[in-house]
C-alpha cells in the first residue's frame, strides 16, 4: 500500500528512455524501507517504555506515596532532562560523516542500559535517577530518528512518512500497557515483574536498529539535486578572471562542506518561519498536561477501579494508530499547521468533557478518543512541518530546536499543573489549563498564518553547501 514502484514506467509499462548524458533517477517510495525499519524500531522500544509508563503513576503515587506535586516535579524534571539532551543528540547527529544512526542507538541503548536498574529502584532520589537516565536516552534520539525519516522521504511526502512511523510507533504503545496489564494480573511482585520484561524487549528494539536501519541515509535526488544556477546568480568573478575550460560531459567536483556548527544550529532561529514554529509549539506545550495527570485525574472523576488504570493509554494509542496515517496524509494535501493547530483544539475539547459533570465509562472513552486524534493531528504533523523549513544538512538541529522548546515548555505545565492540584484540586488546574490552551490556540492562529510549508530552492541548496 505504501511501498510505491522505485522506477518510473511509460503508459506501455516499459522504462522511460533516459537523456544521454543523465544518469537514471529512481523515485523513491513513499514510505521508504528506512521509515519502515525505524517505525519497527520504535514499535518495540515503545512496548518497552509504555509497559513502564502505564504502572509508574499508581507506583509511584500509590506505591511510594508521592503527593501530586512531587509526582508533577519527577514528571517534569524528567521531561526536562530530555528535552535539553535533544539540543545535543540534533546536533551531534548533524556533524560530519551522518552520526544519525549512531546517535540514535546510543540513545536507545542507554535506555535499554537502565530498564533492569527499575526494579532496584524502590525509593524517589534512586527512581528519580534512573527515569532522568532513561530520559537522556530518549532526548538523544529523538532528533536524529526524526532527522533520518526526513532524508530518506520526498518532501512532499514527509506529512505521510511520519504518519506511517508514528502508527507503528503506536502499536508499541498499544500493546504495552496490555503486556503489563498481563504481568500484574500473573505474578506476584507485580511491578517488578513488569520492569524486567520491559529490559528484555528494550534489547530487542537496539537489535532491530543495529541489523536493519542503514548507516548512511541521502535526501532524495529531487530535493537534494538543486537546478543548475544561471549566469546571472552565480557567484560573481575578478574582473579579467578567466573560467577554466572542463572537457564536455565533465563533472565539477563536489566542494567540500564542514561539519555544522553549535552556532550554525542556533542561527536556525533567524529563520523566520522555523522561529515561529519554536515558538508556537513552545506556547502550546506550555498548556499541554502530561499523559500521565490526564490519566490520574481520569481515574479520580470516572472511579475506575486501581487495576484498570494501565488500561487507560488504550484508548489513546487505539485512536492515534487509526488516524496517525490518514491525517498525515491529509496535513501533506491540506495545511500542516492548520492540522497542528486542529488537534490542539480537539485536545481543549477533551478537557471540556473531563470537566463536565457526566462522568463514567462513555465519557473516559470519549476522552481518551479525543486525546489519541490530539496526538495524530500534531506529533508527527510537527515534525514534518519542521523538516519543510530547515536545510538537509541542519535536520538534527532544526526537530531538535522545535522539540526542545515544545518539551521545556510541557515540564513548566507539569510543574504548575501538580502545584495548583495540590493546593486546589485536579478539576481546578484542568480548567485553569485548559482556558490558557484556548488562548495559546487563538495566539498560535495568528502567528503560524504566514508560515511557508514548501521547501524553497534555496532550503535545498544550503543542503548541499
Amino acid at each position: 500500500m505504501y511501498l510505491a514502484d522505485s522506477r518510473s514506467t511509460d503508459a506501455r509499462g516499459t522504462k522511460a528512455a533516459a537523456a544521454p548524458d543523465t544518469p537514471p533517477v529512481r523515485r523513491r517510495a513513499v514510505v521508504p524501507s528506512t521509515v519502515l525499519a525505524l517505525g519497527a524500531v520504535s514499535l518495540i522500544t515503545d512496548v518497552s517504555s509504555e509497559m513502564v509508563t502505564a504502572v509508574l503513576p499508581l507506583y509511584v503515587v500509590v506505591g511510594l506515596g508521592l503527593s501530586p506535586l512531587g509526582f508533577g516535579l519527577l514528571d517534569g524534571i524528567n521531561n526536562g532532562v530530555g528535552a535539553l539532551v535533544r539540543l545535543a543528540g540534533g546536533h551531534l547527529a548533524d556533524g560530519g560523516g551522518h552520526r544519525h544512526k549512531l546517535v540514535a542507538g546510543l540513545g536507545y541503548g542507554l535506555s535499554a542500559l537502565c530498564k533492569p536498574l527499575l526494579p532496584l529502584a524502590h525509593t524517589l532520589p534512586v527512581l528519580s535517577a534512573v527515569l532522568a537516565v532513561d530520559r537522556t536516552g530518549k532526548g538523544l534520539r529523538t532528533a536524529p530518528r526524526d532527522a533520518m525519516i526526513s532524508l530518506a522521504t520526498e518532501p512532499a511526502h514527509r506529512g505521510r512518512a511520519f504518519g506511517v512511523h508514528r502508527a507503528m510507533d503506536t502499536t508499541g504503545a498499544l500493546l504495552g500497557p496490555l503486556v503489563a496489564f498481563a504481568v500484574l494480573r500473573a505474578t506476584v511482585d507485580g511491578y517488578d515483574a513488569v520492569f524486567t520484561v520491559s529490559a528484555c524487549v528494550a534489547v530487542l528494539g537496539v537489535l532491530v536498529l543495529v541489523l536493519f536501519v542503514p548507516r548512511h541515509i541521502d535526501a532524495p535526488a529531487d530535493a537534494a539535486r538543486p537546478s543548475q544556477p544561471s549566469d546571472a546568480v552565480r557567484p560573481s568573478q575578478p574582473p579579467g578572471a578567466v573560467r577554466p575550460l572542463q572537457p564536455p560531459g565533465a563533472v565539477r567536483p563536489a566542494q567540500p562542506s564542514r561539519p555544522p556548527a553549535v552556532r550554525d544550529a542556533l542561527g536556525l532561529l533567524r529563520r523566520p518561519d522555523l522561529r515561529r514554529l519554536t515558538v508556537c509549539a513552545a506556547l502550546l506545550g506550555l498548556t499541554t498536561v502530561s499523559d500521565s495527570f490526564l490519566y490520574l485525574l481520569l481515574q479520580r472523576e470516572g472511579d475506575l477501579p486501581a487495576h484498570l488504570f494501565p488500561l487507560l493509554p488504550l484508548g489513546t494509542a487505539a485512536s492515534f494508530l487509526l488516524l496517525a496515517v490518514p491525517l498525515g496524509a491529509l496535513a501533506d494535501r491540506v495545511s500542516r499547521r492548520r492540522l497542528f493547530l486542529a488537534g490542539h483544539g480537539v485536545l481543549l475539547l477533551g478537557y471540556v468533557l473531563v470537566l463536565c459533570p457526566w462522568h463514567g465509562v462513555p465519557a473516559v472513552l470519549a476522552v481518551l478518543v479525543l486525546h489519541g486524534t490530539f496526538y495524530a493531528a500534531t506529533d508527527g504533523v510537527l515534525a514534518a512541518a519542521t523538516a519543510s523549513v530547515v536545510p538537509d544538512r541542519h535536520q538534527g538541529a532544526g526537530q531538535a530546536l522545535v522539540g526542545t522548546g515544545q518539551a521545556l515548555a510541557r515540564f513548566v505545565c507539569s510543574l504548575a499543573f501538580g502545584a495548583v492540584w495540590s493546593l486546589w484540586d485536579g478539576r481546578t488546574a484542568l480548567a485553569v489549563t485548559a482556558a490558557g490552551l484556548a488562548v495559546s490556540t487563538v495566539v498560535a492562529a495568528f502567528v503560524l498564518r504566514t508560515v511557508d510549508e514548501t521547501p524553497t530552492t534555496a532550503t535545498t541548496q544550503e543542503a548541499r553547501t
